[in-house]
């Protein structure tokens, strides 16, 4: 029998429901994980806006946060995820630069002055009918006098039919600070830096499809511990596993979309098949 997490939180909800098998090997096997580039660009960039908007909101510019970046990035540079990039100082300088376009993308989308911010990385912990919830919410703000919930997102605006996961993520946090403050916050919203705001009005059923989802989540979850069971559910997505090389049906599927023609030539793993 395999130890269950004592909490589940929104990213390790996914990463089961998406592929069983690959929850294992990093939350329980814990096997190296290492992030890519633009994920660590990602978490650079979230770092500086999060310090930016500890700031009265006057003080929240570019010129500040160009300072908070300078500042900042002495420390993240000597970071373990940073250094396993093993990044060249050209390409640190490029690293550099996204970071700083994705910070700036936030002006492009609103002025950070003139938001009301709450609080921002706030942790939250609740129950939501014995599955025991964590979560970490980028910033809670009040727009209009509405508790809101801003989740920055540094990576494209997916398509329509990709948004859905996206959006039951911020339900799930809305759901969880209206259980923690005793407010249900009205708005939720994905900030994609540099392109636009999802905005999405928080509805009960909303909030139940969510939580729903994550309960339902966390019974399999705690069903696949109890048996030792985590079987693999193979897709193109088995192109960007860190963990192909312990999956034999991964690169079994990966083969047979290389055959197909249909596996992308950028995914990380394909160069596994000519190596």
């Amino acid at each position: 029998m395999v130890e269950a997490p004592k909490r589940l939180s929104p990213s390790s909800a996914s990463a089961f429901s998406g592929c069983p098998r690959r929850w294992r090997f990093k939350y329980i096997d814990r096997l190296p994980d290492p992030s890519s580039e633009p994920a660590l660009v990602g978490t650079f960039a979230h770092l500086v806006l999060e310090l930016l908007c500890q700031l009265p909101g006057p003080e929240r510019t570019m010129d500040q946060a160009k300072i908070i970046a300078r500042d900042a990035w002495p420390e993240f540079s000597e970071e373990e995820d940073f250094l396993a990039l093993e990044l060249s100082d050209d390409e640190a300088r490029a690293f550099r630069w996204q970071s700083w376009l994705a910070v700036t993308g936030l002006w492009r989308i609103e002025d950070p002055a003139e938001v009301d911010v709450v609080s921002t990385e706030q942790r939250i912990e609740v129950d939501f009918e014995g599955v025991p919830f964590v979560g970490i919410v980028d910033r809670v703000d009040r727009l209009s006098g509405q508790l809101t919930i801003s989740d920055y997102k540094s990576g494209t605006l997916p398509g329509h039919r990709w948004r859905h996961e996206k959006v039951q993520q911020v339900m799930l946090y809305a759901a969880a600070l209206g259980v923690h403050a005793g407010e249900r916050p009205a708005r939720a919203r994905l900030l994609y830096l540099g392109q636009r705001i999802l905005d999405v009005r928080v509805t009960q059923a909303r909030l139940d499809e969510a939580v729903g989802a994550l309960s339902e989540t966390w019974g399999e979850l705690s069903t696949a511990c109890a048996n030792e069971e985590f079987p693999p559910r193979p897709t193109v997505l088995c192109g960007w596993c860190p963990f192909i090389q312990q999956c034999a049906e991964g690169r079994a599927e990966l083969m047979a979309r290389s055959d197909a023609g249909s596996l992308p030539a950028h995914a990380p793993a394909a160069a596994l098949l000519v190596a």
